[in-house]
């Protein structure tokens, strides 16, 4: 595949044999911490941030502009071209998802503008995400990351690592630290606000959040961040689809495209009007781009779902690549009677023996419950959207039956 030369021009690609999988999991991997980085970027008001966006934009660029050629150069009849068109939607919808993200980033590149309401909200809806560079004399420098055991600590993940040009995704256990190198941490405040440090050399210093003085405004606010929420719900249930070619979460993918259409339908209501009232309408620009951003993440992770939904089955080299993660997401229904059923979520992590977070709650005639932060008793009925590990997925949804 070779390496990317963030220098490189989009219009200079040329074909170089690659592995489809190789590329489908890098694809997969960018995509995922673009989304992050985006709203990230925006929670902050951080220049720094957008501008890795828009260069992890440009390698998205590259990365499927490659992926179509070698799959062009796969299909050769009818059948081929059959089983080979979903995985062209995926790497399409990789690319929107990229697109997106580099539009989310550029509310904060062009000032376009947004209320700091805003990212008093976003504050509340997301983990703290922080890009630091790591000190000469950290004391996490030339330490793993099991050495280090950041997250049992402080709860804080390293999701990224880039040295110099090049990029570590998901790095693992083994993965070593080095000094310079620029790392991507998520986290609750508080742990960030103690690794930070100690990674950087340099305090770190949140914002305080800022209140909506307009009651539309706040509304509005409310729902893009609930549209954030289900858009990055439906991607990961969009590759789980593909994971165990599983039509009910393909199902699900489109629901939660269909609520976040209809949301961002009063979402644009409530900002007109904000408008009104707004001392500088001008500054509520920024949040209909998000909205609309937000909308296209959506729709991308359709895109993803179209070989299961449509019958066409999952090709094997997307199912490798999306086994390539270390942790899957699953759909699990929680039956009258189950082990599960009583069980307490607290903070997102369900009071039992098994490894597994629970992200997503669809619960009968309610609704979706989302996020990190979820505390809940588990009810008969209830959709639960869990991540873990292959192993600690079976054993959860063993708990629901």
């Amino acid at each position: 595949m070779g390496r990317f030369d963030r220098r490189e021009s989009p219009l200079s690609v040329t074909y170089e044999p690659a592995s489809v999988k190789d590329l489908l999991v890098e694809m997969k991997d960018t995509a995922e911490l673009l989304i992050d980085l985006s709203y990230s970027a925006v929670l902050h008001g951080s220049p720094t941030i957008a501008h890795e966006v828009v260069e992890l934009e440009h390698r998205m660029d590259v990365l499927q502009m490659r992926a179509r050629m070698s799959l062009m150069l796969a299909a050769r009849g009818p059948d081929e071209a059959e089983t080979l068109a979903p995985v062209l939607g995926v790497v399409g919808a990789a690319d929107k998802i990229s697109d997106a993200a580099g539009d989310i980033a550029k509310i904060v590149i062009e000032e376009i503008g947004l209320p700091e309401a805003m990212r008093g909200a976003l504050t509340e809806g997301v983990e703290t995400l922080v890009r630091g560079t790591v000190a000469s004399d950290s004391g996490y420098a030339g330490r793993t990351l099991a050495d280090v055991d950041l997250e049992s600590k402080t709860g804080v993940r390293v999701i990224a690592i880039r040295r110099g040009d090049d990029w570590v995704f998901n790095p693992g256990p083994k993965t070593r630290i080095e000094a310079g190198d620029v790392t991507l941490l998520r986290g609750p405040e508080t742990g960030v606000a103690e690794a930070y440090p100690e990674l950087t050399g340099e305090p770190f210093e949140p914002e305080e959040p800022a209140e909506p003085a307009i009651d539309d405004l706040e509304r509005a606010v409310d729902s893009i961040v609930l549209m954030k929420d289900l858009s990055e719900l439906a991607v990961d249930l969009a590759y789980g689809s593909i994971l165990f070619n599983n039509e009910a979460l393909a199902e699900e993918v489109h629901n939660l495209e269909v609520e976040v259409d209809a949301l961002q339908s009063r979402f644009e209501a409530w900002t007109l009007r904000a408008a009104r009232e707004a001392e500088d309408p001008v500054s509520l620009r920024g949040l209909i781009h998000l909205g609309v951003a937000t909308e296209e993440i959506a729709d991308a992770a359709v895109e993803i779902t179209e070989g299961v939904a449509r019958d066409l089955g999952v090709h094997p080299v997307v199912e490798l690549a999306v086994q390539e993660s270390d942790e899957i997401i699953t759909r699990t229904v929680v039956q009258e009677g189950s082990d599960l059923a009583g069980t307490s979520v607290e903070n997102g992590i369900p009071t039992t023996d098994v490894s597994t977070s629970v992200i997503a709650i669809r619960r009968p005639d309610e609704g979706w419950l989302i996020g990190h932060d979820i505390d809940t008793v588990l009810r008969p009925g209830d959709a639960v959207i869990a991540k873990g590990t292959r192993t600690s997925a079976g054993e959860f949804a063993a708990l629901a039956s």
